[in-house]
Formats: structure tokens, sequence, C-alpha cells
């Protein structure tokens, strides 16, 4: 029978929930174990997709197309391998499930109750995700207390009963304060937070306690003692210098003997040698260079996730730290020429992200004006590319209209237009126009990109062809490819229906514009090959 851990979190949010999953989960991995994570959203909405960045952070997209929450992101860079829809779903996603199969008359005429019928779906898709797995690590998410989450709450309460006691484990994340005016460490909030926890039933078998400073063990034994476990079952939390610190912060404290305890599991030896390796090289690297990142969702850097991963991932590999130059796109677009020059003086590489409407655009595009003209290493991802293209347009071709539909839907140059149809990542026609609704209507997952020989796409990932995830409505319009290619854009990549995947400038060092997000198939262990290209001749340019 499949083993069950359910993280919960408590006095208050953000206190690293995905973390301390994705880090217990790694550290079972590598002792040899099959693992798999679920992370529970408790908000209406039925998937990430249409909320803004600011509001929740990165939309996640997993290869079959599912829109998620960024913590998914953090379990596949750490276990190093994909998930899927099923590994994240929402309150909407549940209450919609039980809506459709009561409007179908599936229940037969019953009453339709949070009890049984939300549970039970509940349920039913957290075992379904534990069906081929030794062990299914479950987050919660929003903090103990809260309205939405008891649902929740209720049915993991229920799976514990049902699969047995040596099957099922509760780990608590909380928070310890430091007074400073006091000068202590003060644990009162967690016995509350625990203490709400067992008043819906359910009694924590560890607590995971985020501090800013070490835990005495008197302190230690004190919160024990008053939450009711066992002394070698409160692990702290301290900050780490990186989130791939934490794995191995748990294992000093033996954090594998009480869950294996716990879950029957034997004796758990897992071999973190590569992990270590690689932790050292993005704490202490031997070089470093600086990369411009020109974005405009700046002030919740959280909307960057898995490329600022990628970036660390890459530096790693190559013994290199990479200094990330945030540059806010709107505070380009007033400026000169002469003050570009200076913004960009000291950067070795310039990367522009992928985003949505039109704010901000104008800075993007001078950005990717300034690498054009003086050589500067260039990474444009989605958006970023189809800008790079929309500049070469309007400055080599001369089409001074040249924009994308996005921005002007009667553009009379659609070099970057909606395409209407096509096939989704399940091999679904679909169509859309301008007035679709927002969810799901996008090129989501994963697309084969067929990858023309001799181009620096081919040199990066060194094969012809590669599975890179999308997350776009728009498309570069295929009209224009002869002539740019004439004037020196190459279409160094194509989609099998002939969307073109990646363009790049033949002379220039390294400039390279790709449509799908590499950054979604970035793992630690395994970081994308065109970033970790960019990041490379970005030192190069910089020698």
């Amino acid at each position: 029978m499949s083993k069950y851990i359910f993280v919960t979190g408590g006095v208050l949010s953000s206190l690293g929930k995905g973390v301390t999953s994705a880090s217990i989960a790694t550290l079972l991995q590598h002792s040899g174990l099959r693992v798999s994570m679920v992370k529970i959203d408790p908000y209406i909405n039925v998937d990430p997709g249409t909320m803004s960045p600011f509001e929740h952070g990165e939309v996640f997209v997993t290869e079959d197309g599912a829109e998620t929450d960024l913590d998914i992101g953090n379990y596949e860079r750490f276990l190093n391998k994909n998930l899927n829809k099923k590994n994240n779903f929402t309150t909407g996603q549940i209450y919609l499930s039980v809506i459709e199969k009561e409007r179908r008359g599936d229940y037969l005429g019953k009453t339709v109750q949070i009890i049984p019928h939300i549970t039970d779906e509940i349920k039913r898709r957290i075992k379904d995700v534990a069906k081929d797995v030794d062990v299914v690590v479950v987050e919660l998410g929003g903090t103990v207390g809260d309205i939405e989450g008891l649902p929740f709450l209720e049915a993991v309460r229920q799976i514990k009963h049902e699969v047995g006691k040596n099957n099922a484990m509760f780990v608590h994340v909380t928070l310890i304060p430091y007074i400073k005016a006091a000068g202590e460490l003060k644990t009162k909030p967690t016995q509350h937070s625990v203490q709400e926890l067992r008043r819906i039933g359910i009694t924590p078998h560890m607590i995971v306690a985020r501090t800013e400073k070490p835990l005495p063990k008197a302190l230690k034994e004190k919160l024990a003692d008053s939450c009711d476990i066992d002394r070698d079952s409160v692990i702290e939390a301290v900050d780490a210098p990186t989130i791939y610190q934490v794995p191995l912060n748990f294992l000093n404290q033996d954090i594998l003997k009480p869950i294996a305890r716990q879950l029957d599991l034997g004796e758990l030896y897992p071999d973190m040698s590569e992990w270590n390796f690689l932790v050292k090289k993005i704490i202490s690297p031997q070089k470093e260079v600086k990369i411009a990142f020109v974005g405009k969702y700046l002030k919740l850097k959280e909307s960057y996730k898995s490329l600022i991963e990628a970036l660390i991932h890459s530096g790693a590999h190559l013994d290199m730290k990479v200094n990330i130059d945030w540059v806010d796109s709107e505070s380009l677009e007033k400026m000169s020429d002469e003050e570009i020059k200076e913004r960009f003086s000291e950067v070795s590489g310039i990367l522009v992200p992928g985003g949505f409407g039109e704010r901000g655009v104008d800075g993007k595009l001078k950005a990717i004006k300034y690498a054009r003209e003086n050589k500067v290493p260039y990474l444009g991802i989605c958006l970023g590319m189809q800008l790079a293209v929309i500049e070469f347009a309007r400055n080599i071709l001369g089409l001074k209209y040249a924009n994308s539909q996005e921005f002007d839907p009667d553009t009379s140059e659609p070099v970057v237009y909606l395409i209407d149809e096509f096939i989704d990542a399940s091999g679904q026609k679909q169509i859309r126009t301008h007035t679709s609704p927002l969810g799901g209507t996008m090129r989501l997952g994963g697309y084969e990109c067929l990858i023309k020989q001799g181009t620096k796409l081919y040199e990066a990932y060194k094969k012809d062809r590669v599975i890179e995830r999308h997350r776009h409505r728009y498309e570069v319009n295929s009209k224009y490819e002869k002539e740019l290619e004439k004037h020196g854009m190459i279409v160094s990549g194509k989609s099998k229906e002939g969307l073109i995947e990646a363009v790049e400038l033949k002379n220039h060092p390294w400039f390279v514009g790709v449509q799908f997000h590499p950054e979604f198939s970035n793992k630690l262990k395994n970081p994308n090959r065109v970033i970790m290209s960019f990041v490379e001749n970005a030192y190069k340019c910089k020698k």
C-alpha cells in the first residue's frame, strides 16, 4: 500500500511548505523510493491561468498542458521528473467536478453535500496519484484555520483512517517568531496552531519550525511536549543560502528517522552526493556573469520563479554565479539611445521573458534593439521572441507598422497574429478568436520543435528535435518567413505543423528567440540546454 505524508501550514502563509514538501520527497526519492507529490490549492479559480502574476506568482505549465501553481515547478526541479495535471488541483476544480456529476445525475437524486461528496472527490484525486508510487507527499495550501481549507483537512483526516496509522503521516510547518525586544523565541503561536489542527481531528507527527535563529534544545523539548510529538520530530528550518540546501539541512537533523518509524519504511540511506556537489557550486562558484532581466512584473519576483531557478541551475553546472540585473521595461521607454547604452553597459547578456498585454512593450523593444546592434547575447522567451521579430521587421525590413495582433488587432502588418485553429497537446482541434474566454484558450503544454542543423539552437540542444512547453495565444506569422530570412533572421525551429518555434540572427555572437518556455522543463540536475547556452555565451562575451 502507498504511504501518505500530508504537509500542513500554521500561523501564517509563505513559510515554505512547498520547499519543505519537496525536500522531504527528494530525500525519500534519493533513498530509492518511488515518490510523487500533490499540491492542493484552496482558491475557487479552476486554475491559476487567468490570474495576474502579481496575485499568485508564476503560472507553471506541465507537459500535458495543465496550468498549475508554481509549487509544481519546485516539485519538478527537486524530483528531476515531469509531473502532470493530476498533481495539482484547486477548490474550483473539485466543486466543478462534483457539480458536473450532479447535473448528469451521477448521485441518483441525493442531496449533494461537502461530506461525503466534496471530500470523496478530494480523496479520489489524492489516491489516484498514489497508485504507482511508494510515497505521495501532499501539500495543503493555505493556513490551518482558513475556512476554505476545511474540506481538504477533513478529507485527509478520513484518508488516515482508511489507510491505517502506519501508512499516513502529518507534518506541520509553523513559525517560531523571535521577539527582538524580549530576546526570546516564542512557541505559543505553534501551540495554538497545533491545537486548531487537533480540534479538526488531526494530530501532527512532526513539526517543521521556520525560524530565523537556531532553536535551543530546551525549546525543542518544550515544543515536542506541548504538541505531543516525539522529541526527534521537531525539525528546525532556518533560512538557507539556497532552497536546495534545505534537504541537506533536514538530513543533518535525521529527519528520515521519525518518518521511517511512522511509516514503517525501515532504514533509509539517501545518496545525496551529486546534490551536495551542485549545492556547493550554487553557494561558492568560481566565476560570475551579469544578465539584464527585462520584465514588467518585477514587484513580485515569484512571477519569474522558474526562469530565476533555471539561471541558477545553469550557473551551478557552469560553476558560475548568475547575477540578475532587474530592469523594469517601462523605465526604458522614455530613455534615449545614449541612456539605454549606459543602462546596459555593464551586462553581458539580455533576457526578455514572456508576458501578456501591451504595458512595457516599447521598453522591451528598445532592449532588443540594443542587444541586436551591439552584439550582446540575447535570449527572448515567448513574447521576447515575438518582439525580437517585430523589432527586426520594423528596423531591418522597414515595415514601420509591424506589430502583434495582441496589441493592435487591426494592424496592417500582423507579424505576430492569432492563429484561430490549432491542435492542442492532447491532439484535439481547438478554435479560438479575439473574443474567446481567456481561460484554457492558449497553446498549452509540450509540443515538438524540429531544429535546423547548423544553428545556435542545434548547438545548444545537440539534437534535431525537442519537446518544450508552451503558454501563449499568438504566433509569429509565417507569411513573413522568407523576407525575414532574406535579411539575416534564421528560422531555426518549427513545429510539425510549420509554426515558427525559434528564430536567431546570422551575424551575431548569440541571439536566439524561442516561442516556448524552456524554463518549465528545467531541473536542478538537468538544466535546460538553451538557457545554459545563453549563460555560457554571455560569459564568453564578458571575457
